[in-house]
């Protein structure tokens, strides 16, 4: 199933003039400078108790001694699957002239009337100018207009600036899984968090 983007849509930031549009190709090079991970000064402390009556996940969030670095590895097996996401017309690129600067790589899962969305990253020179959030709304829109009742973007305990960006464009926790990348994610790992922004009625 494919959805279209009738329209570009162009903005002005105090330090220039960028394009938000469907994004139909993706290099690697250029994907790997976008999505090369994250630091953040600040973490939260995931907690679980549970008995018979009451189970319990607490995020207590903490400010580290030292800054958390995550960097990213792709290769061409992700690309190739991402581009095959494009298809569905649902994600979007942010470009300064024909430079990519920004991307929403977002697949509809038709069984729950979901937006999944795989990535979503401004290059670091130009972030904190608006422009994540007007891709964000772009992005609501495609999702509403597709029929999709949430928005679901999955980040980490330890990404806590994306989690901070999420909550400010309309999102909450909507889920956490404390063995999603490993069986040891509280101890020696990172938590998954699921981010979920819900949308109103569906206006197809």
């Amino acid at each position: 199933m494919k959805f279209g983007l009738a329209i570009f849509f162009q903005y002005n930031s105090a330090m220039a003039t960028y394009t938000i549009k469907p994004l139909t190709d993706l290099d690697l090079e250029v994907f790997r400078k976008l999505a090369s991970g994250y630091t953040s000064q600040e973490k939260y402390l995931v907690g679980k108790s549970e008995t018979t009556g009451l189970s319990a996940i607490t995020l207590e969030l903490q400010t580290l001694k030292a800054p958390y670095i995550k960097q990213w590895e792709h290769d061409a097996d992700l690309l190739e699957f991402y581009q095959s996401v494009l298809e569905q017309k649902l994600s979007l690129g942010c470009y300064l002239g024909s430079r990519l600067v920004g991307i929403a790589i977002a697949e509809k899962r038709d069984w729950n009337d979901s937006l999944w969305v795989w990535e979503f990253h401004i290059e670091p020179g130009y972030r904190y100018q608006g422009m994540g959030s007007q891709m964000m709304t772009q992005l609501a829109a495609l999702a509403q207009k597709a029929g999709c009742r949430v928005i679901v973007c999955e980040t980490q305990n330890t990404n806590v600036p994306a989690i901070r960006f999420y909550r400010k464009n309309g999102f909450e926790i909507g889920g956490v899984d404390l063995s999603y990348y490993t069986n040891q994610d509280m101890t020696d790992f990172e938590v998954a968090i699921f981010m979920k922004r819900y949308l109103p009625a569906s206006r197809k």
